[in-house]
């Protein structure tokens, strides 16, 4: 069968449009010009119709399938199995690379040389990634980020000035969502070469604060005292043992430092409460708590 290439295509059209650029000056020439102009429009209809209605089915049809093959995939029970942060990117990459394939398809049922389409595309890929080099960067920082994995979707982290909840990782970026309620999108480049913490990684948090009493108060009292409170309360686990120990000597009053642990997901629980407690169990025991102070004497 002979194949007709897109040169050839490009050149028929030059030649029937050429045919139809004088514009008729008399009803005679309007009459022979419209016969031109039809018959130029059936040949290209009988030559080149059935390819475009083909090219164009095939991209319609194939995208519609494409978006129906990456859903399938993303709700199948294998690939359910696979983590959630690399779930979305590998759904991305198996739809752009169907779509790709399907694009390319389409050109040569065009009549497009497979040669040709290889030399077009291997130019727009060297100029696209000049051009896109931090996007690209941001891709390798994608990978970088499912394959080592520093955190997944759900953990909370903190980098720079940048603290909430991973929401997605996609190609070019990830989303947090602040514990405020706003969503940062910060470029997988960005956040794949920056020192962060992942607070969610252990299961155990331990919860550290300091507190102060006046000079006067007994020491053992006090120790007790924070000790009891750290051990009454219900989200504070009693494996390790909560720690409560005079830590320094300030102007004012005596520091005492409170280590607890207890879940991850109780830690502000855990803290506020604490100091709530703290408060309370001080003024039942008697334990004051001093106010900065400044003592002046003037010679008279």
């Amino acid at each position: 069968m002979e194949t007709t290439t897109a040169a050839e295509i490009v050149q028929d059209i030059q030649t029937g449009i050429s045919q139809i650029t004088d514009v008729p000056t008399s009803l005679a020439e309007t009459g022979e010009y419209a016969k031109n102009l039809i018959n130029l429009l059936q040949e290209f209809a009988v030559t080149y119709g059935g390819k475009l209605i083909g090219a164009l089915l095939l991209l319609i049809i194939g995208f519609k399938l494409a978006n129906v093959i990456t859903k399938k995939a993303s709700s199948s029970k294998a690939f359910g199995k696979i983590d959630v942060s690399t779930r979305g990117l590998i759904i991305n990459v198996i739809s752009v690379l169907i779509k790709v394939i399907i694009g390319i398809t389409a050109l040569a049922i065009l009549g497009v040389p497979m040669t040709s389409m290889i030399a077009v595309i291997g130019s727009c890929g060297l100029a696209v990634g000049l051009a896109l080099q931090g996007s690209l960067s941001n891709i390798a920082g994608g990978f970088i980020i499912l394959v080592l994995k520093p955190f997944t979707v759900g953990d909370f982290i903190t980098s720079g000035d940048i603290a909430g909840t991973v929401e997605e990782i996609s190609i070019f970026h990830t989303k947090i969502l602040t514990v405020d309620n706003r969503r940062i999108i910060v470029p997988n480049s960005s956040i794949s070469n920056a020192t962060l913490t992942n607070v969610s990684a252990l299961k155990e948090r331990r919860v550290d604060l300091t507190f102060t009493a006046a000079y006067q108060n007994d020491i053992d009292t006090v120790e007790k005292v924070l000790s009891e409170v750290c051990l009454n309360h219900a989200l504070v686990l009693k494996d390790p043992e909560p720690f409560a120990r005079l830590s320094a000597h300030k102007d004012c009053a005596l520091e005492y430092t409170v280590r607890a642990w207890c879940k991850a997901e109780d830690y502000w629980t855990v803290y506020f409460d604490l100091i709530k407690d703290v408060k309370l169990a001080f003024d039942k025991n008697g334990i004051s708590i001093p106010y900065p102070q400044l003592d002046v004497h003037t010679d008279k």
